[in-house]
């Protein structure tokens, strides 16, 4: 394993310990073996939480893979659960790739649920309509709110009017992004009490006739609707393909973009996480479309959201920081590009190594070299009383990551979508290679100290174990892949009171208990309120 230094010692913070994961080929291969594989001394002792992409069923396992509770949902993840302090369970839910017929593809999700310990559902709100659909991720809050990021649909003619270059139009529609924040109402309805939306902050320099036309170099702050640079013009024909097979293409075929790559469809910048930093009052967000990480301002009121003034910071809902590709406003080149189809941007927590930086699953998608994953640790260049510094005419620091986890053969670790890592609280690194269901701990010096394999996949009753012909029947990767894991710490205010005692091992239980098999989209098209 190879672990890199890229900044003085003198700032000595923490460790990142990161990997990228096993070839995305390996996740095609269902007879590998699966459950505990490595558990040794070192290992942070906690309660593993995690739900397969393809999958109604959340899993709380412990470090020998053993069952300690289970949840279960008529839905698909969309994509992340979290276990809330008092030990309810907050998850997004979807259809999966079908989203809601109007909006579809990678990530898409349909709805929030909330249930308790024992597994009942106490809460469910839908966002899903012809103008917008929630997707990939949502982040609960302090104060009980929740911040749910969406899509929203923008037509041909609004898009073109915003600037945007009609032949980067291939789909004749332009899904923008916003970001939400709900107050639950129990049982099924929410108040939104707070919203960001990307398109009051667009500029472009492709035609002075329409709105948002200037000099995009000038204002970083604000995300050009002609980005230069497209995510797939430096994929291979072998990734594209295996992204169609995913829904990550809209609704053409591979012929048709490899003619086009630069024509990206409708989901042209993929947003795919959010986080809080509840110290600063900070929203992070990563787009796959650009490369790239921001920051904004959740200090803002809705009405300040929308304009460039306002909120602790002063510059209202313009991005206060981005990082990864400043080629994207035109402060950089290719060679600039430090952030290639990334996922999971995320501030450590206070109280662990590297407290405030910023960690990130860099896929690699694209990279020079790759394609080959890392997660890097980046110190961002923010003071809370001055803000987020960067030098006019310049783009924002950091050069690069302070710290860097690669494989010493770096292809040997490339995870093409999905994952995430997760400090623990004794300095190791915990990842999830998403693309393999694999999950993994190192310690901040790399060495591995524990691995597992998710086991579980949705066996539907029909489901035959041998073709026509009498041979058995491969299982679909898909049926293993999952978005993330959190570790909890058995001290966490979730499980006070609760029966912990462990179970069956995870691939025993299954036997009994197959993962749940979710719904589809055809299953509630026409029974769901908008």
């Amino acid at each position: 394993m190879s672990i890199s230094r890229m900044l003085p010692s003198k700032q000595a913070i923490a460790l990142l310990a990161l990997l990228s994961v096993t070839a995305f080929a390996t996740a095609q291969k269902p007879d590998i073996e699966r459950g505990l594989i490595t558990n040794k001394k070192g290992a942070f002792d906690g309660l593993n939480l995690y739900t397969p992409l393809e999958s109604g069923s959340t899993y709380l396992i412990d470090n020998d893979g053993k069952v300690v509770h289970t949840w279960t949902s008529d839905y698909r993840p969309g994509n992340q659960a979290y276990l809330l302090p008092d030990g309810d369970l907050l998850r997004a839910a979807s259809f999966g790739r079908e989203g809601n017929a109007t909006f579809h593809g990678g990530g898409a999700g349909y709805r929030v649920q909330k249930f308790t310990w024992d597994n009942e559902k106490i809460w469910e709100w839908v966002y899903a309509s012809e103008k917008v659909l929630m997707h990939h991720d949502i982040e609960p809050l302090p104060n009980g709110n929740v911040l749910i990021l969406a899509w929203e649909m923008k037509t041909k003619e609004e898009a073109i009017q915003a600037g945007r270059n009609p032949e980067l139009l291939r789909d004749d529609e332009l899904w923008s992004e916003h970001v939400i924040e709900v107050k639950p109402i129990y049982p099924n309805r929410a108040e939104i009490v707070w919203e960001w939306h990307l398109w009051d902050h667009i500029i472009q320099d492709f035609d002075e006739t329409v709105d948002n036309y200037g000099d995009v170099a000038a204002h970083p702050e604000l995300m050009d609707i002609d980005p230069p640079g497209f995510w797939m013009d430096r994929i291979s024909e072998e990734e594209m393909e295996q992204l169609e097979a995913l829904g990550y293409l809209g609704n053409d075929d591979v012929e048709k973009q490899k003619k086009s790559k630069r024509a990206g469809g409708a989901d042209w910048l993929h947003m795919n996480a959010i986080a809080y930093n509840p110290i600063h009052d900070l929203i992070a967000l990563s787009t796959l479309g650009n490369n790239e990480i921001y920051i904004i301002d959740h200090s803002t009121t809705t009405e300040e959201a929308k304009g460039h003034t306002g909120g602790k910071y002063g510059h209202g809902g313009d991005y206060l920081y981005r990082w990864g590709n400043p080629l994207a406003y035109r402060l950089g080149t290719e060679a600039d590009q430090r952030l290639f189809a990334q996922h999971d941007v995320h501030w450590i927590a206070e109280g662990l190594e590297g407290a405030g930086n910023l960690l990130i699953f860099n896929n690699g998608r694209g990279r020079e070299g790759g394609p080959f994953s890392s997660v890097d640790e980046i110190i961002v260049p923010f003071d809370p009383e001055k803000g987020f510094h960067r030098e006019e005419g310049n783009a924002w620091g950091p050069k690069e990551p302070v710290w860097q986890y690669t494989a010493d053969n770096k292809k040997d670790f490339n995870s093409n979508f999905i994952s995430g890592a997760q400090r623990q609280p004794n300095g190791n690194t915990l990842i999830c290679a998403g693309a393999q269901g694999t999950f993994f701990e190192v310690t901040p010096k790399g060495k591995e100290v524990w691995r597992y394999v998710n086991p579980a996949y949705p066996i539907k009753p029909d489901t035959q174990k041998v073709d026509k012909d009498g041979n058995p029947k491969k299982i679909n990767f898909m049926n293993f892949i999952v978005f993330r894991i959190y570790r909890y710490p058995h001290d966490y205010s979730a499980f006070k009171g609760k029966d912990l005692s462990p179970g069956p091992l995870l691939t025993d239980y299954l036997k009994d208990h197959p993962a749940k098999v979710a719904l589809d989209l055809a299953d509630e098209l026409g029974t769901t309120e908008e």
